[in-house]
């Protein structure tokens, strides 16, 4: 069984996965930074050659891939949801948690990052991630198996509560 970190950028997915992971001794693998090894380039790179839909094809063929190994934490790709392919595949052996955060906390988490290129054109970055995120949202929310809102949560505060869930839940990890 694996777990897999599910929501917006910058609600803490990366950060997370890496203590999680320690905790139970298990492997984490960054869907992106997987897709930037084996294409040799940046994202950006990757969608300013292939456009968004060829990152998200490589999206999907990561999810498929990481779907078939077991017992490791998957930090997925904010745009993960957008293909429900990778969503059934991360589901049949994966404990699907989504990572939450209000427009408030990402824009200030992430407001200077340079690791992915715009969503939308025309838009202040605060309006992209509102944007994004009301679309998005009933996606995170029909895939995950549970939910943690890390607004007001320091990292390891978010891993006792995915402890106590898979606990709870019977998981054994």
């Amino acid at each position: 069984m694996n777990i897999v970190l599910i929501g917006y950028r910058g609600t803490g997915k990366s950060v997370v996965g890496a203590i999680l992971s320690r905790r139970l001794g298990m492997r984490c693998i960054a869907m992106d930074a997987e897709i930037v090894k084996k294409g040799g380039m940046s994202i950006p790179e990757i969608v300013e050659k292939f456009g968004w839909p060829g990152f998200r094809d490589r999206e999907s063929a990561e999810a498929q891939e990481l779907a078939s190994r077991d017992n490791i934490v998957i930090d997925t790709g904010g745009g993960v949801i957008e293909r429900t392919e990778n969503i059934e595949a991360l589901q049949k052996n994966g404990c699907i948690i989504w990572m939450k955060a209000c427009v408030e906390t990402i824009v200030a988490r992430i407001q200077n990052g340079t690791e992915r290129p715009p969503l939308t054109s025309g838009k202040s970055f605060t309006e992209e991630v509102e944007e994004v995120l009301e679309r998005r949202i009933p996606k995170y929310r029909s895939a995950a198996h549970y939910e943690i809102d890390t607004d007001d949560l320091t990292p390891e505060q978010i891993v006792d509560r995915i402890i106590d869930i898979l606990k709870k839940s019977g998981r054994s990890f």
